[in-house]
């Protein structure tokens, strides 16, 4: 099985934290390593991928919070492992849940304060990033637990990079022009990695504890889904961060 481990993460032993990729699953490929029951997978294959992934972290999988994930900005709080709906991040301060996000080019955005024992996933795909979800979640886990933003540690996993996620002229109306490549010949592209970056490093999560993985799920076929590259046939990873209980 394998899992992208975040590096800023790793001294905090109680941390659990990881991202899917397409390798090391039981379902037939395209799928792999298909973390979700919504595409089609055989529901007792989607099972046991989860088993294997979370497993390998040492996740419970039954001890997974989960956002409904509607591309907008909402943030919840997650009190007890379960189904959000009708949001796209989740905090939480109590150990033995975990924040999971589903995602095949949309950016997984995992934060989390080692003062004040909080953690968060964030969904930011084009419309969650436009609409401020990293910020929120930021501003969430502040409100409601106190964490000083520069505590904050952040990581952006992979997702549609600014080498190949082109957009159309109104979606990136929506976004800052130094988020936009705009090469010879016509296409936008939008780096959601640095639009999100930005968001975190304006509510005060300093430069240096934010890592950026560098993988785009577009240009990766071997290694991560992407439903821009591949449709229907795509199937889903995810990523979660929480605490082990003392």
């Amino acid at each position: 099985m394998h899992a992208i481990r975040p590096a800023i993460f790793a001294p905090f032993d109680r941390l659990r934290c990881g991202m899917s990729t397409r390798l090391g699953g039981v379902s037939p490929e395209p799928l792999g390593m298909n973390l979700s029951y919504r595409v089609g997978d055989e529901p007792a294959r989607v099972a046991r991928n989860r088993e294997i992934f979370f497993g390998a972290l040492g996740v419970p999988v039954n001890a997974l919070a989960v956002p409904g994930q509607v591309h907008g900005a909402v943030v919840r709080h997650a009190t007890a492992p379960g189904e959000y709906p009708e949001c796209d991040a989740i905090v939480t301060s109590i150990p033995g849940v975990f924040c999971c996000v589903s995602v095949a080019d949309c950016l997984p955005v995992l934060l989390f304060d080692p003062r004040r024992s909080v953690v968060a996933a964030v969904h930011a795909g084009w419309r969650g990033t436009a609409a401020g979800i990293a910020a929120e979640a930021v501003r969430a886990m502040r409100s409601a637990h106190g964490s000083a933003p520069g505590d904050v540690l952040a990581f952006i996993g992979p997702g549609a990079s600014a080498c190949c996620y082109a957009v159309g002229e109104e979606v990136a109306a929506r976004f800052r022009a130094e988020h936009l490549r705009r090469p010879a010949g016509g296409e936008v592209y939008a780096d959601l990695k640095a639009a999100n970056a930005a968001q975190l490093a304006d509510e005060g999560v300093r430069a240096d504890r934010i890592e950026i993985h560098p993988s785009c799920t577009i240009s990766e076929p071997t290694l991560l889904h992407s439903y821009r590259r591949d449709g229907a046939r795509s199937g889903r990873m995810m990523g979660v961060i929480g605490i082990l209980p003392s």
